[in-house]
C-alpha cells in the first residue's frame, strides 16, 4: 500500500506586538525562512515596527488588538483568529505570548486544527501561585518549545501536567552575518570609541542592556573595586526605561569606590555588534536567571571572551573555561575573580577562546539552526498520528 502523501504546514504565528524585542524578531526570522522555502504562513498581532520585515518577506500580518488582557477584547480576537485560520487554510496556530494565546488556543480548537506554543519566560506566578492559571495555556500545545534548558526546568516544576516529551528544546538565536567581526567597519569602530571616551591603553570590559537591578549593573561596580588587575576601562551600556534612581545609585557607587576615570554609565546601544567590537570581555551580570540571555551568545559570535554569571540561559550557551567564564551570581568577588582571569589570559589563550566561542554561536545558535528546529516542529505536529 503506498505512503500517504505527508501534509505541508500553513502556519499562523501569534504574538502581542511587533516591536522590538527577542519574542517578534524571532517570530519575524521564522517566518520569514518559511516564505524563503515556500512555505505559507501568517502572522497576527498587534502590530507595530517589525511589520515591514514581514511584508519585505511577502508574509502576510493580521492586525488585531492582540496585547489586550480583556476578556472580551480576546474573546473577540479569538472569532477574528478562527474565521482568518478557514479563510485560509491554516493549519497550525504557534502561540508566543500569554493573551494572545488564549485567544490562539480557543480559536485553533473552534477551527479544528492544530496548537503549539513557545515558552519565551518564567512569567509571574503572582501570590500562592494565583497566575498559574492564566499561564497555563502556554502548556496547551501540543508541542510546547522551550528556548532554555531553564525554561524546560521551570515548566517540568511549575505545570507538573505538561508530559515532558511534548516539551521541545529550541534556543533562542544570534543572526551571525550581524553580529560577526567581518560585518563591523572601521568607521562604526571609531564613532564608539569617540563615543564611549574610550582610552587607547587599556582593556575594555562591556556590559550592555537595560539598565535595572535584576541584571546586576551593581554588582559589576563592586566588582570592579575588588579587582587585583587595575587597568581596564568598563562601559555599562542600556536603556534606563526610567530607572533614574537606580543610574543615581550606580553612580554613587563609582564614586564611593573611586572609578571616576575607569567607568562610565551610557545609554541606550544603538549599535551593539560595534560596541562588542572595541571591547575585550562582554559581560552578562544578571542576579535572577535570564530565560535565553541573548548578550553572551552575540559576545561569542563577535569572539569576545564572555564572562557571565552561572544562571539561567547562559548555562547552555557559555562553555566554562572554553568560551568564556561563569562565575557565581550576584558575587562581586567572583565576578573581580573571574574578569582578573579573563584579563590575564595570554595572546593565544584569548584567540584559542575566541575561535572556540565564534564556532559555539555559529554551530549551536544560529539563525538557520532555530529555523530548520522550529520547522520541523510544525511538520512533526501535522504528520505524527
Amino acid at each position: 500500500m503506498a505512503k500517504s502523501k505527508a501534509k505541508s504546514p500553513v502556519v499562523l504565528q501569534v504574538l502581542p506586538e511587533l516591536e522590538m524585542g527577542g519574542v517578534e524578531l524571532g517570530t519575524v526570522q521564522i517566518a520569514t525562512e518559511m516564505a524563503n522555502q515556500g512555505i505559507k504562513n501568517f502572522v497576527a498581532s498587534q502590530g507595530g515596527r517589525l511589520v515591514h520585515e514581514l511584508e519585505k518577506a511577502k508574509v502576510k500580518h493580521l492586525t488585531l488588538p492582540l496585547k489586550s488582557k480583556n476578556i472580551f477584547k480576546m474573546r473577540d480576537n479569538a472569532k477574528a483568529l478562527e474565521k482568518f485560520i478557514k479563510d485560509n487554510g491554516i493549519n497550525i496556530v504557534h502561540a508566543r505570548s500569554r493573551a494572545p494565546a488564549w485567544s490562539a488556543y480557543w480559536a485553533a480548537k473552534a477551527a479544528g486544527v492544530h496548537f503549539v506554543t513557545t515558552f519565551h519566560g518564567t512569567y509571574g506566578l503572582g501570590p500562592m501561585g494565583i497566575k498559574k492559571v492564566y499561564n497555563k495555556v502556554m502548556t496547551f500545545g501540543e508541542k510546547v518549545i522551550a528556548i532554555s534548558n531553564h525554561i524546560k526546568s521551570h515548566i517540568l516544576k511549575n505545570y507538573k501536567k505538561t508530559p515532558e516529551e511534548n516539551i521541545v528544546l529550541i534556543h533562542r538565536c544570534v543572526d551571525t552575518e550581524k553580529f560577526s567581526p567581518e560585518a563591523v567597519s572601521q568607521e562604526r569602530m571609531i564613532n564608539k570609541v569617540k563615543e564611549y571616551h574610550i582610552p587607547d591603553d587599556k582593556p575594555v570590559l562591556f556590559l550592555g542592556g537595560r539598565i535595572t537591578h535584576w541584571k546586576g549593573q551593581h554588582v559589576l561596580v563592586e566588582a570592579l573595586s575588588k579587582m587585583k588587575n587595575k587597568n581596564f576601562y568598563c562601559v555599562i551600556a542600556g536603556d534606563e526605561q526610567g530607572r533614574d534612581e537606580y543610574v543615581k545609585q550606580l553612580k554613587e557607587l563609582a564614586k564611593k569606590h573611586r572609578l571616576g576615570n575607569k567607568l562610565t554609565i551610557q545609554g541606550k546601544v544603538l549599535d551593539m555588534p560595534a560596541a562588542m567590537m572595541v571591547s575585550n570581555v562582554v559581560l552578562s551580570t544578571a542576579i535572577e536567571p535570564e530565560a535565553f540571555g541573548r548578550i553572551a551568545i552575540e559576545g561569542q559570535a563577535m569572539g569576545k571572551i564572555v564572562v557571565a554569571s552561572n544562571i539561567g540561559g547562559s548555562l547552555d550557551s557559555v562553555i566554562d573555561g572554553v568560551t568564556g567564564k561563569l562565575y557565581e551570581s550576584s558575587s562581586a568577588q567572583a565576578l573581580a575573580d573571574a574578569l582578573d582571569w579573563a584579563l590575564g589570559l595570554s595572546e593565544k589563550e584569548v584567540a584559542k577562546i575566541s575561535k572556540a566561542a565564534m564556532k559555539n554561536a555559529r554551530e549551536n545558535f544560529s539563525k538557520q539552526l532555530m529555523c530548520d528546529k522550529t520547522i520541523k516542529v510544525y511538520n512533526e505536529v501535522l504528520n505524527t498520528k
